[in-house]
């Protein structure tokens, strides 16, 4: 039986529906240009980081359209689009039960394998900055997600045990890096991680505000996966 120390957030998908935004702005993009980005194809990607994802979806489009623009409008068009829809607050109960953590005593960080320079400012942004206290981000560490390292860096930079400690992940990858490091899972899927594994999760809810610190000290608690 392992008692709750602290909680750890992924951030993409989980603090932040970031996913949604993203998505949507590469699919509307091919949708003027007569061909289709489905949320099938898209998914895969999900929790994983590829440095070339953009000038893969691009060269895709080229593929699949003589409409696509060059890659300077691709690029131009794909962010005003993101920043039209990328929202001005936490992931639905997010804030709610980081308030109830601290207000626990139980310390939390983000470990995200997106890089720092998307993950600070966008925590800063959405107002919740101070209610972390460690951000690990995938540029810190030497492997992402599914490997273990942001959340064994996060572990260490809170000062507990892994195995004291729970996550929250919206991704098959994130699942496996999470319980890779010896943590108790949280799975928050959505409507572009629904089609993913996340039976290795050790409970599923619907969204945030379905969790409080007593749920998560009882799954803590339990000697088996949660049901």
């Amino acid at each position: 039986m392992s008692v709750l120390e602290a909680v750890v957030f992924d951030f993409d998908g989980i603090v932040l529906d970031s996913e949604t935004p993203e998505y949507e702005s590469h699919r509307r993009i091919y949708e003027r240009c007569g061909a289709a980005l489905t949320v099938e194809e898209w998914c895969d990607g999900v929790g994983l980081w590829n440095e070339h994802h953009e000038a893969l979806r691009f060269s895709v489009l080229c593929e699949r359209s003589p409409r696509a623009p060059d890659r300077d409008t691709y690029d131009a068009e794909r962010h005003r689009i993101f920043d039209e829809l990328i929202p001005a607050a936490p992931m639905r109960g997010v804030r709610e039960l980081l308030l109830a953590l601290e207000a626990a005593g139980i310390p939390t960080a983000i470990a995200s394998t997106s890089p720092a320079r998307w993950v600070r400012p966008s925590v800063e942004r959405i107002g919740i900055a101070s209610l972390f206290r460690a951000i690990v981000s995938g540029d810190e560490v030497a492997r992402r997600k599914p490997a273990p390292d942001v959340y064994l860096e996060a572990a260490r930079r809170l000062g507990v045990d892994p195995a004291h400690a729970a996550a929250i992940e919206d991704s098959s990858p994130g699942v496996a890096a999470a319980n890779a490091a010896g943590m108790r899972v949280v799975a928050i899927p959505h409507r572009l991680t629904r089609r993913h594994d996340l039976s290795a999760a050790d409970l599923s809810v619907a969204h945030a505000g379905e969790l409080t610190v007593d749920r998560l000290r009882a799954l803590m608690a339990l000697d088996v996966k949660y049901p």
